[in-house]
Order: C-alpha cells, then structure tokens, then sequence
C-alpha cells in the first residue's frame, strides 16, 4: 500500500487498483485536534486539567477507539447459573469493555469534582466524558450512574461513607464479590417498571421493613424492575414502596452477610443501540436494602442523581455530534469527486460547515452547565440556572444528535452505511440520551413546572444571555420574546417543545457571540434563530465555511 500526493490509500486488490479510498482517522488525538473543546474548556475554567486532558485525548483517539469496536461487537452475555446448577446472576464482558471501564476510572470520570476541590473540576470531567465517549458511550452508563449517585448517597452518611470512599477511588474492581471486599465499586440505578416508565409514582415493589424503619434502616424488596442499566454494578438506587410511600434505596448485589442478594436477571435487552453495555430486566426477591433519604420522599431523594445523569446525556450527546463531524470531515477532506477534493465542493462546505457549528453549540452548552455546576453549591443563581438548563440542554442536544449523525454518515456515502464504520454505531446510540432519563416531552413538562413553581429560575435563564442580547439585536429580540413567554407558560404544556427550544438555540447564540468569534456566531444567528434550519447545509451566503471546516477538522497522529 502507498499513500498518493491527496493522502488516499492505494493498494493493488486481484482484478483492480483500489484509490480515492481515504485513510482512517484513527489512531489521532481527540483532545489536540479539538479546537472547540481545548478553548472551551480554557474559558470555564477547567484548564488546570490539561495534561490530564491531552493524555486521555491520545488514548480516546488511539487504543480506546480500537477497544470501542471491539466491545461493541462483542455483546455482553448472562449468565444466570453456573456449570454446576448455582445460580450466579452474572454477565461477562469482553476484555476491551474492562479496558475501558478501567481507563475512566483510573482518569477519574465518576469521581473528578467529588474529590477535587477546585473550581473547574466539573468542566474538567465533562470534557474528560467528552472525550471517552467519542471511543465508546455505552460504558458511559455506569460511569455517568456512578458520578450522580453521589448527591443522592450524601444524604444518608451512616450508610453510605463507605461507598462513597469506594466510589471516590480511581480503582476498577470488575470481580463479582462484595462490595466491602473491593477497593473501588460502581453505583447503578433502577427505577423504570413496566407498568409505569416515567410515571414513577405507579411503581409497585413493595419494600418491607426489618430492622427498624425510616433513614438509614434495612429493608428487604419485593417487585420488579424494567430497565437495570449496567446491572453488574456493586450497588443500585431504586425506589419502592414502603409504609410511609414511595422511597429511595440502596441495594447491593451482595448482601451484608457475604451471601448473593436477592436481585435477580431476568434477561438483558436486545437494544438498538448502547450494545457495549448491558441492560437487564431485574426481579427483586426480598432483596436487602438500606433506605436512603426520607421515606417517602424517594423521589426528592433520587432527583439529583437523575439531574447529574440528566447533564450526562447532554456531554453524552455532544460527543456523539463531534465523533460523527470528525469521520466526515476526515474523509470529505481526502475523498474526490468529479476531480475535485469533496469538501471543496460548495455545497458539501455548507453542509459541513453546519454540522461542524451544530456539533460547537452543543458542547458550548454543555461546558457551561458544567461551570455553573461547580459553582452552584455557593451561588444561587447557578443552582437556578443549572436547574432549568439541564432540561433545556437535555431535550435540543439530545434532540439534534440523531439528524446529525444521520446526515454526517451520508456524506461518507454507502462507506458510512456499513458497520465497519463508527457511523452506524453513532447512529443508533444518538437515541438513547433523548428517551433516558426522561423523554423529550419529560423534559419540557419539567422546564414548565420549574418557571411556574420557581419563577426565580427564569430569571437566572435569562440573565445567562442579557450581556449577548445587549451586543446583538436578533438575540435581543429572541429575548424579548423569550420574556414574554415565560412571564406566563401555559399550563397544558401543548407549546412546551416551541418554547423549550427557543431557550436552548437562544442559550447557544449567546454563548457563541460570548466567545468573541463572529464567524462562529453570525451563522448560528442567521439560521437557528431566524426559524430557518429545516435541515443541514442551509447556511445563508457569505458564511466562510472553509474557516468553520478548518477549525473543527480532526488529524491523525
């Protein structure tokens, strides 16, 4: 094989020369090719963490990429009995799915701002996310589970100090023993139920008090569970019924007394997507249990680990769109056509072009959420606008992630069709952020129940992007309209998804002109907000594209 003078591949098969064939991305460097992200990170505050970043950025580009495929194509399997009869309730992985877990965790992806003290530390691990899940997203449901269930664990400290400790540690234990035996554990949650999904008030597991009662007590539950993501975790959030009603508990795979708890795996979901990672259907069989949070109020208790996981579905998604952008500026940046390179065809720079800004708002907005987390436990208005934002965020970028991988797979062609491409896999994956944690509709339900319960989250929304609306009118306008609306959303929610996404491009505009680059904000301005993005590749004349292709295009090591 050579390389000719356009960097395609050349190589002799037995009946032709194959060329205009383009070279693989990989192996590259996700983090130093990453214009977007290197700068955004700088500007909220997470660039103390740059060493860390690039050093996982060589390996998200390189042999985790390579792992990614691999655990991808090598589903996981159950196992509910062993040779001998025992039942065991245990799924294997493929080596490369260990490979990965361990890579996150040693680099601190569930536990980076829970044990770092220092503002940044949540901008850091997004980016460290970020990064991860351009390799493989599915392992990113049991680090995303792990990191948010720290919240919801800090309220019941007699239980949960010691898993907290072993949550915090960057250590992969992957055997199948106590929790108390290991170094480092995982945290999984379970709360869908076949009868209610999202309405988990009309979840039935029954859980049935026996030693004392309330905070901190043990329980044994009884019941099912639809939806276990990464059911090999140490330890599970759930929520069951108890006397007092519906509350949060803390169930581990092995009880106190070093006996296999009662939790069993029914079977594991055949999913469109998410193949990495397993996800079971769970019977509970007076499993042991420890009530975390109030009883009754489990759903209070749960809540901030499903507005941690929540965000992680946004930085999921991002990296998704980024992933997908990269494969397709890479090939249209070798592949020719009618004698030309096909990235120099005007209307392929204006697709791509597009995607490439689409793929920048999404993780702007993620960035910034993040910043404000790390500075919501001291500021107020923070905890007002993460409260809203997530939601916001959660619904358009999750929204937006399956027509961009869609639409980056077709300028590879019939090439990004087939699986030997990352493309399909991107595909299918984009689903699952948008219907996890709360489908679309969940979401703007939320956003419109937080302005009329909270007005004061409003006001933190829009006071993100007043400085924007000052420098430019058409984001003054989107403002204006934007008061108006939110000065009294209807209760029927049937214009949620209007308003919802109103918010979410006027966040982005503002965030984009914020960075001082009007070559990245002009365009966004000029489509997003002037309602006339039906599809990609719309970008109004005398946008420079080749600049906005040049900033985001990725180069191999």
């Amino acid at each position: 094989m050579d390389i000719a003078n356009d960097g395609a591949a050349r190589v002799r098969a037995d009946t032709h020369e194959v060329l205009n064939q383009p070279t693989p991305l990989e192996p590259y460097d996700a983090w130093a090719t990453d214009t977007a992200l290197g700068t955004g990170v700088e500007r909220e505050g997470g660039g103390w963490a740059g060493a860390e970043l690039a050093a996982y950025g060589r390996a998200a580009g390189g042999p985790l990429f390579a792992a990614g495929f691999l655990a991808e194509n090598h589903r996981p399997e159950l196992q509910t009995h062993d040779r001998y009869g025992h039942r065991v309730d245990r799924v294997e992985y493929h080596p490369a799915y260990h490979e990965l877990m361990r890579s996150a965790i040693e680099a601190g992806i569930p536990s980076l701002p829970w044990t770092v003290a220092r503002p940044g530390a949540h901008v850091a691990r997004a980016a460290l996310e970020y990064l991860h899940d351009q390799a493989d997203a599915g392992t990113g449901c049991p680090l995303t589970m792990t990191f948010a269930a720290v919240p919801a664990l800090r309220v019941q400290p007699d239980v949960s100090a010691d898993w907290l400790r072993r949550a915090g540690a960057r250590v992969y234990d992957p055997a199948d023993r106590p929790w108390f035996d290991k170094a480092g554990v995982t945290i999984g949650m379970a709360m869908t139920e076949k009868q209610g999904g999202s309405d988990l008030r009309g979840n039935t597991t029954r859980a049935r008090a026996v030693a004392g009662r309330g905070p901190g007590a043990r329980y044994e539950l009884t019941g099912h569970k639809w939806f276990c993501s990464a059911p090999m975790c140490d330890g599970f959030l759930m929520l069951a019924q108890a006397a007092g009603g519906l509350s949060c508990f803390l169930l581990p795979r092995w009880r106190g007394d070093g006996r296999r708890n009662g939790l069993r795996l029914q079977r594991l979901k055949n999913k469109l997507g998410n193949r990495s990672n397993a996800s079971a259907e769970i019977e509970l069989h007076d499993a042991e249990a420890w009530m975390i949070g109030p009883e009754g109020r489990g759903v209070r208790t749960i809540i901030e680990m499903v507005m941690m996981t929540r965000f992680d579905c946004i930085v999921g998604s991002a990296a998704l769109m980024r992933q997908a952008v990269a494969q397709a500026l890479h090939h249209c940046s070798q592949r020719k056509v009618s004698g030309r390179t096909l990235g120099t065809h005007p209307l392929m720079q204006n697709v791509l072009a597009d995607l490439a800004l689409e793929s920048e708002a999404a993780l702007r907005l993620a960035l910034r959420v993040a910043r404000r987390l790390d500075e919501a436990p001291a500021d107020a208005r923070a905890r007002d606008f993460v409260r809203v934002a997530t939601a916001v965020g959660k619904f358009w970028v999750c929204k937006r992630a399956p027509a961009l991988a869609a639409e980056a797979a077709e300028c590879l062609g019939g090439g990004g069709y087939v699986e030997e491409s990352i493309l399909p896999r991107l595909y299918r994956e984009a689903p699952v952020n948008s219907i996890w944690e709360g489908s679309g509709n969940v979401q703007c339900t939320d956003v419109l129940r937080a302005l009329q319960r909270e007005p004061q989250v409003a006001q933190a929304f829009l006071a993100e992007i007043d400085t924007a609306a000052g420098a430019e009118p058409r984001i003054a306008a989107s403002v204006a309209a934007l008061r108006g609306e939110l000065a009294g959303p209807g209760s029927d929610g049937y214009r949620a998804r209007a308003l919802v996404t109103r918010m979410a491009v006027t966040l982005q505009a503002a965030l984009l002109l914020e960075s001082g680059d009007t070559a990245l904000a002009e365009p966004f301005i000029a489509t997003r907000l002037a309602g006339r993005h039906m599809v990609y590749g719309e970008l109004p004349a005398g946008v420079d594209c080749e600049a906005l292709i040049a900033r985001a295009l990725p180069r191999p090591a």
